[in-house]
């Protein structure tokens, strides 16, 4: 038996509840992995509230390390007693699981068990974002780009990783204090939104000329004025909705605003296969290895304390990352 956190119908973090599931064996493809630590991430609430939409009961959670405790037939990458971590779908709200191999990658001694489970959905998410989510023109050193909810965990990933890439990367957070926070991890420009409107702000640091991407996991509250932000050809990368769902929009309006590009991509997307996974955890392992890249936990709770933990994510009452612990 295993203790884990579930859910039978969406709703607040009242609903998380703690209960014992029962974890078989391995099957072709599968490990079973015993957590030593969970990470927690926005899109964790939006599956509890009902916004992605998943069947019931569910079990929560996208990323987690820990040890491997059995291999099934075909895996060749893992075996029993590997440190290990991984992203993927929801489920790592547990002590033990049984999950696909594919997106579990070995992760390396000089990584912690803690800092391992918090990094791999956010760091996956920053590298793609901005290793693989370019505009056309690409991205230079130098380069202008916004990206929203910065103080958050893939934010400060980001603001770290842009800076080892050259690029002048603007911040926005909700107060002075995640602005300094940003601005310590490499944020060229912070931007508190609740003190100063990010519009204008942005077209004075770029001198009138806009950006060339926004990455924007807030949405509804933050959409109109990003794409605003845009220089002719930008990019608008979409990866999130904390303030709610976009409003639909008339593909016509990109053009009069530049001739603008809009993309939502997601993780699941980019590890859909064994070996981008690998690929991509490898860049992101090599980068925190080489001290460019710092994993700020801010937050640590227990399984049993999930329910705070989830009302500290929708409060906006986190920085950096935040785990579950085991």
């Amino acid at each position: 038996m295993s203790k884990a956190i579930q859910i039978e119908r969406n709703g607040g973090p009242e609903e998380l509840k703690l209960v014992d599931v029962t974890v078989g064996e391995p099957g072709a493809g599968e490990i079973r992995i015993r957590h030593k630590a969970i990470g927690l991430n926005f899109i964790d609430v939006y599956q509890r509230t009902g916004l992605y939409a998943l069947p019931m009961p569910l079990i929560l959670g996208g990323e987690g390390s820990g040890v491997v405790e059995a291999v099934g037939d075909g895996v060749t990458h893992l075996k029993v007693g590997d440190r290990a971590a991984y992203a993927g779908g929801p489920g790592s709200y547990c002590e033990v699981r049984v999950m696909p191999a594919k997106t579990v990658c070995k992760l390396p001694d000089a990584i912690s068990f803690e800092t391992g489970a918090a990094m791999m959905l956010k760091g996956l998410t920053a590298q793609y974002l901005l290793k693989k989510t370019l505009p056309v023109q690409g991205l230079q050193p130098g380069d202008h780009v916004l990206f929203h909810a910065i103080a958050g965990g893939v934010g400060l990933i980001a603001c770290q990783w842009a800076k080892a890439l050259g690029l002048q990367l603007i911040g926005t957070a909700g107060s002075d204090a995640k602005c300094q926070l940003a601005k310590d991890n490499g944020a060229a420009y912070v931007i508190n939104y609740n003190k100063e409107d990010f519009l204008p702000r942005v077209k004075e640091i770029t001198g009138g000329k806009g950006v060339k991407v926004v990455y924007d996991s807030v949405g509804k509250d933050t959409w109109d004025k990003s794409l605003d932000c845009l220089a002719p050809f930008g990019l608008m990368a979409s990866f999130g909705n904390a303030s709610g769902p976009v409003a639909p929009m008339a593909p016509g309006v990109l053009g009069p605003k530049g001739s603008l590009y809009l993309t939502r991509q997601t993780l699941f997307t980019h590890i859909a296969t064994r070996e981008s996974t690998q690929a991509m955890a490898d860049d992101l392992f090599a980068v925190v290895q080489s001290g460019k890249v710092k994993i700020h936990i801010g937050q640590r709770y227990t399984l049993e304390d999930v329910q705070q933990a989830h009302r500290d994510l929708e409060g906006r009452q986190t920085t950096g990352c935040s785990v579950l612990t085991l």
